[in-house]
């Protein structure tokens, strides 16, 4: 980011530099803030098993792509013409977070419109309190997201810079949010402007009377103490921003970073700091100093001096990925692995103010009822159980654009009538030579742990899949979910035990691997699926480590995410290295009945050793809102007292500690579905397979037409050719992130999934996921048109 400022500095005029880039008295500050970063000296982690880092972090409920943010700069048309309008436009692009100043060139509504992540409000405290209200009022209006209180300003320090270039805003520029209220001096003047309108005199008081005017949680800037922090914290603050104003306040303060240390040893609230941050590793030492998230200031004008938006997003997103960096390098997985460890001096406490979660940052205002999410577990502070959630907020906040993200099935395939025609339909079956009430109490009372429809289930089975199991070794789950979740915490005993996954996984399964503290071990994929010679090392690399790989998840027809489809000899295999490396397979694969008329026979069909335990879904072939999935674990026990049972029974056990059993009334209108389609799902589903096919096959076919053969190697695209199912994998030549996705969706109304979010092993960055499920034919060819339009953009950029 240097280079950025020596770029920048020619571009403005010699007097508004001074005025952003100077500081106050001798600038010791300033240059200290610097300086103590360079001071820092960081004691990695090695030895951890991590192929990959991510950097996003939830703050205040809201996922930002890194712990960073744009700190509340006044006046950023002294910059560029776009002032702030085009600074929010930047971060929005890089998935991060603005604070606007209060003394911004553009008003508050028109940056809340653009924001396209996360926006602040920076105030002032301003003697007039009916202005401060007003100020409030209009922030809850426009979407502002917090309030953010600077207490560091009685006056403006003694930027001696300013004073000798006699600085005046431009003609043109004012602080536009001021406008509708009376001028108390004359704008263009900074310090006779603030002198005249901001209260000196700023206590505890002051902070309680904001946090009392606002639903917005309140963070306090400008605090450099421990005790200073306590007190904003007793006021109702729901955060301090540990700063010393850029160095322009007190000459001789300490630096920001020194700082934050005491402060987050004294507060239960989230910590952040602003002042001298340039790089990744500067993030990453003030996390492991206690912070929670960090905010850049200087460079980010400098940025849009030399390049408006585009240049800020560019700037944004490198110190991202700079950071993404650090943490690996560092040997940490995210922002949660951060801690004091890491600092060669000592220099940190380990503080609940380093939340960087939803949890540590439970309501807006520590107080009785408020909950230390350090005491949670630590899944629920994990950015990846935030993925599913953030892609839904970008898919509700671009209702028209065509959305590639979800991967449900197509909604004209349902019928309510159905549902309630397959409910009777099974119970009269179930009261056939019975009482027919006894039939139906069944349905609503308590039922069987292991469920209900088992014998229907192994019916469907032995006749659509040849595979011939008892009912008893069938569990009847909470949709597939459930029984994925079951399965790993009955097989599972100790964090020696690992589960092998693919490298591009299905972000359930990693998940729930997260809530059950299980170690996971990615293995690289080829074009077919799971690379067997990989997982034989890693196997190997494992047992070596003094742990042993308990199972391998796959998805083996037309996996999520990358459509990919086992060979049939890479299955035989895949069983064969069970065997072998004595580990079971989870097989998970409701996408196999949309492969085509002849689909790979599953695994579990070709088990003659009992090595797969099955996981089966009817939410694609079925009901997606009935929620009922089953396992298949018909493998035997060895039990202490020499007892032998089913690991079906064993795992039922479980379930009855988590939902007790499955809905009767959902398994009811299961059955009837099955007893209606013969037991033939080839047959229930035969109208939505051509549905996918037809639309799959347009989407195939329009990439081909916008990317002729010629061209894809010039333009960086490329993509797979599944056997059917709901997903495609395309190579795109722009990194494919959170914010090429704001843009897409923003710029190019089509929204996609980054591989990124499913890539456990560092993969997928110039890669997208094209779910086609739930689109009409024509609906795809349009997205796929407009996606080809941004990809040619982003080329020819």
């Amino acid at each position: 980011m240097a280079a950025l400022a020596t770029r920048a500095q020619p571009l403005f005029d010699p007097a508004a530099w001074d005025f952003v880039a100077g500081g106050s008295g001798d600038e010791r500050t300033l240059a200290a803030n610097r300086t103590a970063f360079e001071a820092i000296r960081l004691r990695p982690r090695m030895l951890r098993g991590i192929a990959a880092a991510d950097p996003a972090v939830l703050v205040f409920g809201r996922r930002w792509s890194a712990p960073v943010g744009v700190a509340p700069m006044a006046y950023h048309g002294l910059a560029h013409p776009g002032g702030e309008s085009a600074t929010v436009a930047g971060a929005g692009a890089a998935g991060l977070p603005v604070i606007a100043a209060m003394l911004s060139g553009h008003p508050l509504e028109e940056l809340a419109a653009a924001a396209l992540s996360p926006l602040w409000l920076q105030l002032y405290p301003l003697r007039d309190r009916s202005v401060t209200a007003d100020l409030l009022a209009r922030a809850e209006t426009a979407g502002v997201e917090a309030i953010v209180l600077t207490v560091d300003a009685p006056r403006l320090g003694d930027r001696r810079r300013d004073r000798r270039s006699g600085f005046r805003l431009p003609p043109g520029l004012a602080p536009a949010n001021l406008a509708p209220y009376p001028v108390t001096a004359d704008p263009s003047d900074p310090a006779a402007h603030t002198a005249a309108a901001f209260e000196p005199a700023i206590g505890p008081e002051y902070v309680a009377w904001l946090v009392s005017r606002t639903r917005l949680p309140v963070v306090v800037k400008g605090v450099l103490r421990g005790d200073d922090a306590t007190l904003a914290v007793e006021s109702g603050a729901a955060g301090v921003l540990v700063s010393n104003h850029g160095g322009r306040q007190l000459d001789g303060a300490i630096a920001a970073v020194d700082a934050v240390a005491d402060v987050a040893a004294a507060v239960d609230v989230p910590v952040f700091v602003d002042g001298g941050v340039r790089g990744g590793a500067d993030v990453l030492a003030a996390l492991a100093r206690g912070a929670t998230a960090t905010f850049v200031g200087r460079p980010v004008l400098h940025a849009l001096a030399v390049g408006g938006a585009s240049e800020v997003q560019q700037a944004l997103a490198g110190l991202t990925q700079e950071y993404a960096d650090a943490l690996l390098l560092a040997g940490c997985r995210n922002s949660d692995d951060v801690d004091q460890s890491l600092l060669a001096d000592g220099s940190g406490h380990a503080a609940a103010g380093r939340a960087v979660t939803e949890g540590r940052l439970a309501g807006h205002r520590s107080g009785p009822g408020d909950l230390d999410a350090g005491l949670l577990h630590g899944s629920v502070t994990d950015p990846l159980l935030d993925t599913m959630t953030f892609l839904n907020e970008v898919t509700e906040r671009f209702p028209d654009a065509v959305s590639f993200a979800p991967g449900r099935p197509y909604d004209a395939e349902f019928s309510l009538d159905d549902v309630l025609a397959d409910v009777r339909a099974y119970v009269d079956h179930r009261a056939a030579g019975d009482d027919p009430g006894a039939a139906e109490r069944s349905l609503l009372q308590y039922g069987p742990t292991s469920g209900l429809v088992g014998d229907l289930i192994a019916r469907l089975l032995a006749s659509s899949e040849d595979v011939h199991v008892p009912p008893e070794s069938i569990v009847v789950s909470v949709g597939a979910q459930e029984a994925l979740l079951l399965a790993l915490r009955t097989l599972f005993a100790s964090r020696d035990d690992v589960l092998v996954v693919p490298g591009s996984c299905y972000v359930g399964v990693s998940g729930a691997a997260r809530l059950l503290d299980l170690t996971v071990r990615p293995v690289r994929e080829t074009a077919d699926g799971i690379d067997l010679g990989e997982l034989d090392r890693v196997v190997h690399a494992e047992r070596a480590a003094g742990r042993r790989v308990r199972a391998c998840y796959v998805v083996p027809d037309a996996a999520n995410p990358s459509g990919a489809t086992l060979s049939r000899a890479d299955r035989v295999a895949l069983l064969s290295a069970a065997r072998r490396h004595d580990f079971l397979i989870l097989e998970d694969s409701p996408y196999r009945v949309f492969t085509g008329p002849d689909p790979m026979p599953s695994l579990k069909s070709l088990d003659t050793g009992r090595r797969v335990v099955q996981i089966g879904s009817f939410a694609k072939t079925a009901y997606p809102g009935l929620r009922v999935g089953y396992l298949v674990a018909d493998q035997t026990v060895r039990r202490p007292d020499g007892r032998r049972t089913m690991l079906a029974a064993e795992i039922a056990k479980v379930r009855s500690m988590v939902t007790c059993n499955a809905p009767g009334l959902a398994q009811a209108a299961l059955g009837g579905f099955l007893l209606r389609h013969d037991f033939r799902l080839d047959k229930a589903t035969a109208t939505a397979a051509a549905h996918y096919r037809q639309t799959l096959d347009e989407v195939l076919r329009t990439l081909d037409e916008c990317f002729p053969a010629g061209e894809r190697e010039r333009l960086g695209v490329g993509w797979n050719v599944p056997d059917g199912g709901f997903f495609l994998r395309l190579r795109v030549p722009f990194r494919a992130d959170e914010a090429a996705l704001r843009r897409s969706a923003t710029e190019y109304g089509v929204i996609w999934t980054p591989m990124a979010f499913f890539a456990l092993d560092g993969g997928g960055r110039d890669e997208i996921r094209l779910s086609c499920s739930a689109l009409d034919p024509a609906r795809a060819r349009d997205g796929i048109q407009r996606l080809a339009r941004m990809i040619r953009d982003q080329h020819q950029s």
